[in-house]
């Protein structure tokens, strides 16, 4: 593999003249340029990413640090950002945290190797106060480290009044909400908005059980079902968490949406192929990464941002498991 040494060589011009021409740093007379461009070309350098960005202090990466990366909300989360950081010229290098701190930990060591010129971050992080400390520009998709850390996420308070009102208006009196783990803020929010509605609608009944975004304990499920025989309409945080209900349902005899209606949250793309097909909430994912992108990529640029933090619509996508009102 060719080095810089060879390229110096063949172009006959020292070592640091090559240097500036790859970084396009001080002054290299047009002729001199070319011979250089021309003996990378002839001998098909590429020059060292790695040691580029330590000279220059900038490796056009950005990190994302994600809790799961198996999770179908984070994969088409991960691709909508990949193409937007694409789109401006710049690599993404992706980190999987798995909801574990020491993991944090190791990755914060090599953010600061990279010299990362920026980090989304989604992760349900505990280490808050690490990144912070980090001489780089944050942002973070749908939870708030601080608040002068700009953030990006949907309006997942408009989410849940949506699900309530379907449900309500649907007919549905007895209503359970298969919630995530109540301490995220995307939850809580969803609960928020949800009980708004069923909090002011008189006749209807409502009850909570929380449950693991990833990996929902479908026993658990059935048990709370069984204790509640007569519910007629059910909210999940999330499509996953409605996947799961909908088995449980089915394995207890519940017709869908005949005995019961479900509404999930995310609108990932199995909502649209699995049967029956599931009505949910609408986030939009292609967005939330372009835009997100597009304010790291200020940050970056040392620009103000107009909002710090930014909340974006959400829609009702009806479907097969509920009845039209």
């Amino acid at each position: 593999m060719p080095t810089i040494k060879d390229v110096a060589k063949r172009a006959n011009v020292s070592v640091a003249t090559v240097s500036r021409v790859i970084n396009n740093t001080g002054y290299v007379n047009v002729e001199t340029r070319k011979l250089v461009e021309n003996a990378i070309k002839e001998l098909g350098y590429v020059p060292n990413e790695l040691a580029r960005s330590l000279f220059r202090k900038r490796s056009n990466i950005i990190g994302l640090i994600v809790p799961h990366i198996s999770t179908y909300f984070f994969a088409e989360l991960i691709e909508a950002i990949e193409d937007a950081v694409m789109h401006i010229g710049y690599k993404l290098m992706i980190f999987n945290s798995k909801d574990d701190i020491e993991l944090e930990k190791k990755y914060l060591n090599v953010l600061n190797q990279y010299n990362i010129d920026g980090l989304i971050l989604t992760a349900n992080t505990r280490s808050a106060k690490s990144y912070l400390k980090l001489d780089i520009p944050i942002l973070t998709i749908d939870h708030i480290i601080d608040d002068n850390v700009p953030s990006i996420m949907s309006d997942n308070v408009q989410g849940g009044q949506l699900a309530a009102e379907k449900l309500v208006a649907s007919g549905c009196k007895h209503i359970i909400h298969f919630r995530g783990p109540s301490d995220l803020i995307t939850v809580v929010d969803r609960a928020k908005g949800f009980y708004s509605v069923i909090d002011v609608t008189d006749g209807v009944e409502a009850y909570s059980f929380d449950l693991d975004f990833k990996t929902p304990d479908i026993d658990d499920i059935e048990m709370f079902l069984k204790k509640h025989p007569d519910v007629d309409g059910i909210f999940c945080s999330s499509d996953i968490i409605a996947f799961y209900v909908i088995s449980a349902l089915s394995k207890l005899g519940y017709k869908i949406p005949d005995d019961v209606q479900v509404i999930g949250f995310d609108n990932i793309e199995l909502a649209g192929v699995l049967v029956p097909k599931l009505t949910t909430i609408r986030q939009p994912i292609d967005l939330i990464g372009k835009v997100a992108t597009e304010q790291l990529q200020l940050l970056i640029q040392k620009k103000e941002l107009e909002s710090l933090h930014q909340s974006l619509p959400v829609e009702l996508i009806e479907r097969e498991t509920t009845k039209k009102a």
